[in-house]
């Protein structure tokens, strides 16, 4: 669970606890995939991972990874900092117009 969030913890062991219990065939994997909110072929491919990587293998691998147009902390400070030292209270476009022209930081403006 290293990397993982509490709520990413309990999704997973609601999960197992609803494979586990198609698996004894206390319900039908019909049930399970409605229990869960997915379509049974989602249900089959997170059942085939729990067979073959167990209880590891229900954590979501996409959650771990940042996405690649994520822009880095120190940026993130920088362009704070600036706001709130000399543009307090200017308006989003504005704000961007300026951190271009003035400093050099080149960002989407949403």
């Amino acid at each position: 669970m290293d990397g993982y969030g509490e709520a990413e913890g309990w999704r997973v062991m609601k999960v197992q606890e609803v494979i586990m219990r198609a698996m004894a065939k206390r319900i039908s994997w019909l049930d399970a995939a409605e229990i869960l909110g997915w379509s049974p072929r989602t249900l089959r491919r997170w059942r085939a991972r729990y067979r073959i990587r167990g209880y590891d293998g229900l954590f979501d691998r996409r959650k771990r990874r940042p996405s690649p147009r994520r822009v880095p902390m120190e940026t993130v400070e920088k362009v704070l900092g600036l706001y709130r030292e000399r543009y307090e209270g200017w308006n989003g476009r504005h704000f961007h117009e300026k951190l271009r022209e003035k400093h050099g930081i080149e960002l989407s403006y949403s």
